[in-house]
């Protein structure tokens, strides 16, 4: 009888063990096929449930240059991401009654302005981090994109009354990453620490994530880091890393799968390390994760959701019936997606090496999904129709517009209708229009990256074609003449909608200055 008990328990066993390997090696296979799908080189994935690593792998390689296998340890800019230390960090000093959620922005930086004054006396901590200043999508967000430019804390906080609002103040959601650029200058008038500091001294180090780092400039063992990759003009390319150290607060931390996965479970532990110690209060965590902006909410959606939006430095929701804590991010050649279901005390991470969102998405959905009772929603196979459908349309356009410009420049039209010279936004600064051998170029003084050829499109508006091609961001320069046809003024607005919209070129006006 006990041998019978012994071989039952035997083969239960080797069953339990087996069925787990394969469900690896599906989820193995899912992002393979994501990857092969997406056209991205690597991605590393993790999974935490209850307190303990189920995955963690890297899959493709880091580099298209030296083909060095992605591992659970490759670093990876984990872009917007960085917002929910930004907002942990925020936390901890209102924990020591250094400030308030609904201070005034000006108590602690008295020379921060918006547009409107009243906006201006009334703009709080909390508004700072929850996306409802009033202010456009992604306004302001050429001071640190592409790298390059020379803008200071300083210039954000001069130029953020310069933008021009899209709506009333907090009546909408508008992501807006120079308010946390202006929450790290907050952390850093408080502390002492500037953002980079606090953020290793106070949260990374304590938590145990031990080879993250605030910044990429801050990491001195790059053995193991990723190259980013972008697809440009129809293929995948590896570009140079692109972030400056302005916009750390935003989006700057280096991080890999192990480190975030020992981040979600220290968040959902209730701020509690391994070592039993308490970092933050019990209730400055339960404030974190409180819906402050409300986002719509679609009727028939994946996940049977019936509330949406943020919360302090992450995105909330409900979904099949459970909270969802979670955010996306993004720098030139790489995308990420971090998410937590606290109650089923589920983390999961995805890094990726270039710029497609269905790749991550198509991931994260997959495990969340076996997790939440769903049978196989093929998502990998479902989103990669709908990027090809994307990617197609967008270039669709950028064919016909580079097909209308071949077109005039075979007419060899000198439609020097007086452009040339020097033009001034009210916060980006100067842009440079010059001729040489009948041929038009355009550049910024205040960010040498942004440069390129001006390409004749019609009899009053040009398209700009920056010489990085891994922007992916030409847009139309439309501009407007006198009655001698001297050109006075310039906007722009992109050509085509994939267009990433920190390239905030649509939100600029530039005027003719005179004499140059």
């Amino acid at each position: 009888m006990k041998k019978t008990n012994l071989l039952l328990l035997f083969t239960l066993f080797v069953s339990i063990s087996v069925l787990a390997q394969l469900k690896e090696r599906k989820l193995d296979k899912v992002i393979q096929h994501s990857l092969e799908t997406f056209d991205v080189p690597g991605i590393s994935v993790g999974i935490i449930k209850d307190g303990k690593i189920v995955y963690a792998k890297g899959h493709g390689v880091r580099s298209l240059t030296n083909k060095k296998e992605m591992n659970k340890n490759t670093l990876v800019g984990v872009a917007s991401n960085s917002k929910g230390f930004t907002c942990f960090a925020l936390a901890l000093l209102a924990d020591e009654g250094k400030l308030d959620w609904d201070d005034k922005v000006r108590k602690h930086i008295p020379e921060f302005k918006m547009p409107d004054a009243w906006v201006t006396e009334e703009f709080t901590i909390r508004d700072l981090v929850t996306h409802r200043s009033g202010l456009g999508l992604g306004a302001g967000d050429l001071m640190f994109l592409p790298e390059g430019g020379n803008f200071t804390i300083d210039d954000v906080l001069a130029n953020m009354s310069k933008q021009t609002p899209e709506s009333s103040f907090r009546s909408e959601f508008k992501y807006n990453n120079n308010m946390f650029i202006i929450a790290g200058e907050v952390i850093h008038r408080v502390s002492g620490l500037t953002w980079e500091e606090f953020i290793e001294q106070r949260i990374l180090q304590p938590v145990g994530m031990k080879n993250s780092k605030a910044s990429y400039n801050r990491v001195t063992d790059k053995t193991n880091i990723i190259d980013a990759h972008t697809r440009t003009e129809g293929k995948v390319i590896q570009i140079p890393h692109d972030w400056s150290d302005l916009a750390n607060p935003a989006g700057g931390i280096m991080s890999n799968v192990t480190d975030m996965l020992t981040w979600a479970d220290f968040l959902m532990n209730d701020a509690v390390t391994k070592n039993g110690e308490r970092l933050l209060s019990e209730k400055q965590m339960h404030n974190l994760w409180q819906l402050q902006t409300p986002l719509p909410v679609r009727k028939n959606n994946d996940y049977n959701t019936h509330f949406s939006g943020y919360s302090l430095g992450w995105f909330v929701s409900d979904v099949n019936g459970h909270l969802q804590v979670a955010h996306t991010g993004g720098l030139l050649g790489t995308v990420t997606q971090f998410t937590m279901i606290p109650d089923l005390d589920l983390g999961i991470v995805v890094l990726t090496n270039q710029m497609v969102g269905s790749s991550f998405s198509s991931i994260t959905n997959t495990i969340k999904d076996s997790y939440l009772g769903y049978k196989d929603r093929n998502w990998v196979e479902k989103k990669g129709k709908s990027n090809e459908g994307w990617i197609s349309y967008n270039d669709s356009i950028k064919k016909a517009v580079y097909k209308k410009v071949d077109q005039m420049l075979k007419k060899n039209t000198d439609a020097s209708l007086k452009i040339k010279g020097s033009y001034k936004d009210e916060w980006f600064g100067n842009l440079v229009i010059s001729k040489q051998n009948n041929q038009f170029f355009i550049h910024s003084e205040r960010n040498t990256a942004i440069k390129g050829e001006l390409l004749p499109y019609n009899a009053t508006t040009y398209v700009a074609k920056w010489d990085n091609r891994s922007f992916d961001a030409d847009v139309f320069v439309l501009f407007t003449f006198d009655e001698n046809g001297i050109a006075k003024e310039a906007i722009m607005k992109p050509i085509a909608p994939i267009t990433d919209f920190s390239f905030d070129f649509e939100d600029l006006h530039f005027t003719k200055i005179e004499g140059k």
